[in-house]
């Protein structure tokens, strides 16, 4: 290959460029490239062991993919500022890749073989998951790994009724299909994404418009390697065979097989220590030199097992748990089994079984995204968990596995679909699935589980939503069937794993792995109406057990309001130092959350039980209240001031209730009449307004004394200023005349009498 810099470039169906090129970084790994679409740049390196480690029957694939803070510009966060772990968000990207690329790789070959695909710069309008398939594939492909690529992942969206390959971010917020498609020039290898309720026939439309891409962008790796020179692929030997021992083994254990298969045994534990017998029985026949080779024979035998169980389903249309090709497993649904979650429920299907729990909370536990791409808060969450004994194995928990990160996105986004909005769901929603027993399909049992909980929990979803998991068994010549709701032999054994969930109205999300080469649409839109069918059976299932949400909350369930406030008050509900809603939450039992957009404030009450709640609301309301003259209040004495007294009406709110105004007679001070502390009926009568201060009265609700005169209303001369500072009190009403021919003298202002 030149070391030579070589560049290609094609273009997105909208013209759009993309470039590949090689030969400029990371010369020493055995492939590497930049692709390059807008700013945004992704680094892909693959490197190969020569030799395959002893033992190992299987292809080590590691990919892993990692967005670098200076690709944007910014700091990591946390205390040691560097990328530490992949994010939850990088581990999903690395689990696609990895699905796309596995399957090609020939089967002999047991080399370790490591994919990093590095984001190196970002554009904010460009999505880098959908370049990554193609950065991994152009590496692999420059090559001299063995790889029967190359293939390439692209995003299709229908947007505003248009299907777009890898569109802007901006554009995908519109869109009501979002997947990511991958595969070779000839056959799709994977798919995963959502949708919003759409049709089958959309779907199937969306998985066309993205091959079509994906065969330019095979043809432009194949392009660049021709510019390149062509590599050498490197030859290699990782397996050892012995044929004569093969057709012993298959002589004489596939009739036996094959009819364990045809009998077929709904316990998964007895149907495989019936075929553990069979091999047991087989090995008491060999030789020495034969019993030598124990890790050829159980190969072997693991193909008998592998042709029979096809045959059995292809010939007979007879499967392991004696079930029909469309037939669904016995199912049975609980809710409210815990008592102290604010929902949960069981759901069990066949052997597998989720026990799915829901918290709710408010806005402090969002959780914050801090990533390259994207930040913000995401209100909910859903977490999977897949212990060991719900397969009957002795496992240790080393922490969430990828598998674990993948199941649980696949399943949140099913949920994610039918969440009521926002504006009607002010909860931070916690969904938990642990898994207690697994034969197939717990992710989708995850996506039932989580439905029932949410009502149980009171969420109002729009739908319920079900998942089922399709597999696919063919011969390769035409021959095929295509089963709903697939064991684990099934999918281990089988040429798809296919799982689709939706409500009545349609798909919501999907993923999608091939092991096979050629997928005709025909068998693949037959896959997509069985899994309709099936989906509305296991709704119609759920749906006798709970088909709507509950009324109200559970009893210990917080309960959420949201009080939208002008912005300007924002400062009046903390206080100084926090001091207020400080206060308010200790002495309420609440937690008081507020928010600013759109230059209004948001503020969130979170409280379990009605009575803090109400309090906190109405100490919110007062400090957010505007005073209304003629209004009658009850206020506090804050201060006492030779001229009168502050009295606060609301929280942060004083008024002047001046000494003119505490009684219908003159009064020289206030001694023995208020004191600071007293509580006392007082009416706004006035708003300054210059100072916009208000002015008090407390003698409007006081008895005038006996024989005290009227005072006639006041006139004004028209070529005078009205004036409306308090009354001088020293003429008491008495020789109006003289009143207005002599100097008013003007009060002082509180400031002034400070």
């Amino acid at each position: 290959m030149s070391q030579k810099p070589i560049n290609h470039t094609f273009q997105l169906p909208d013209g759009r460029p993309i470039s590949i090129e090689t030969g400029k970084l990371a010369k020493q790994a055995d492939g590497s490239v930049v692709v390059t679409m807008g700013n945004c740049m992704l680094l892909a390196t693959v490197c190969a062991n020569k030799e395959a480690k002893p033992g190992v029957d299987f292809l080590p694939l590691s990919v892993d993919y990692q967005e670098k803070y200076a690709a944007a510009g910014r700091f990591p966060g946390g205390f040691f500022r560097r990328e530490a772990r992949l994010s939850e968000y990088e581990i999903l990207i690395s689990r696609i890749v990895d699905r796309a690329l596995r399957p090609l790789f020939p089967e002999d070959y047991h080399a370790d073989v490591q994919v990093m695909i590095t984001l190196i710069s970002a554009d904010k309008d460009i999505m880098p998951d959908a370049l990554a398939g193609l950065a991994a594939s152009a590496a692999l492909t420059l090559s001299n790994i063995p790889f029967n690529g190359p293939i390439s992942e692209v995003r299709v969206a229908r947007i505003d009724g248009n299907m777009v390959i890898n569109p802007t971010i901006k554009d995908l917020e519109r869109a009501d299909i979002d997947l990511i498609v991958a595969g070779s020039a000839d056959n799709i290898v994977m798919v995963e994404g959502e949708m919003s309720e759409v049709s089958e026939a959309d779907m199937v439309t969306a998985i066309k418009t993205a091959h079509d891409a994906i065969k330019n962008q095979c043809q432009a790796q194949l392009d660049l390697l021709a510019k390149c020179g062509g590599v050498e692929k490197q030859t290699y030997s990782h397996e050892t065979h012995n044929d004569d021992l093969r057709k012993k083994v298959s002589d004489a254990t596939y009739q036996k097989v094959y009819e364990i298969a045809l009998a077929g045994n709904p316990n998964k534990t007895l149907r495989a220590e019936a075929f553990k017998n069979v091999l047991n029985e087989f090995v008491t026949t060999l030789t020495e030199d034969e019993l030598a080779q124990m890790e050829l024979v159980k190969k072997y035998y693991h193909d008998v097992e592998y042709d029979a169980v096809r045959n059995a389903i292809l010939n007979e249309g007879k499967r392991l748990d004696k079930r029909q090709t469309t037939e669904i497993r016995p199912i049975w649904c609980e809710v409210d089994y815990i008592p102290s979650a604010h929902g949960s429920s069981i759901f069990t299907r066949g052997e597998t079984q989720s026990l799915t729990t829901v918290t709710l909370g408010g806005k402090m536990e969002e959780q914050i995204i801090d990533g390259v791409m994207f930040e913000g808060m995401n209100k909910f969450l859903l977490h999977y968990n897949f212990p060991g004994f719900s397969t009957g194995e002795v496992r240790p928990n080393r922490g969430t596995g990828r598998r674990e990160v993948g199941h649980g996105n696949l399943a949140m986004r099913s949920i994610k679909k039918v969440l009521p909005p926002e504006s009607e769901n002010p909860y931070t929603i916690r969904v938990v699935s642990d898994i207690l027993e697994s034969n197939g399909s717990s992710s989708m049992a995850t996506v039932c589980a989580g439905s029932l909980a949410l009502m149980d929990a009171g969420v109002k979803l729009r739908s319920t939503v079900a998942g089922i998991a399709m597999g696919l068994i063919s011969d390769g010549k035409g021959k095929f069937a295509v089963l709903s709701d697939i064991l684990g032999d099934e999918d281990h054994l089988g040429d798809m794993d296919f799982k689709v969930t939706g409500t009545k109205n349609g798909i919501v999300a999907c993923q999608m792995d091939l092991k096979v080469q050629g997928l005709p649409y025909e068998v693949l839109a037959q896959a997509l109406e069985q899994a309709r069918l099936g989906r509305l059976h296991i709704i119609g299932e759920m749906e006798k057990v709970k088909s709507v949400a509950n009324d109200d909350y559970k009893p210990h369930a917080p309960r959420i309001t949201e009080i939208i406030i002008d912005k300007e008050f924002i400062g009046a509900i903390i206080g100084p130092g926090g001091k207020i809603i400080q206060e308010m939450q200790r002495e309420t039992g609440t937690t008081i959350t507020i928010e600013e957009k759109d230059n209004r404030g948001y503020v969130q009450i979170a409280a379990v039980g009605r009575e803090g709640m109400d309090a906190a609301i109405a100490r919110i309301r007062a400090i957010v209240a505007v005073p209304e003259v003629g209004a009658d209040y009850t206020g506090k004495v804050k201060s006492i001031q030779s001229y009168g007294a502050f009295v606060e009406i609301m929280p942060g709110k004083d008024g002047l209730l001046h000494i003119s105004e505490v009684a219908h007679e003159r009064l020289a001070n206030l001694d023995g009449i208020l004191k600071e502390g007293d509580v006392i009926q007082v009416k706004l009568i006035g708003v300054d307004e210059k100072t916009g201060k208000l002015k008090l009265s407390r003698k409007v609700y006081l008895p005038k004394p006996e024989g005290m005169p009227e005072r006639p209303p006041r006139t004004e001369r028209p070529d005078r200023p009205k004036h409306h500072g308090p009354r001088d009190e020293k003429s008491n009403g008495e020789n109006r005349s003289s009143e207005h021919n002599r100097p008013q003298r003007k009060p002082a202002s509180p400031e002034t009498e400070n």
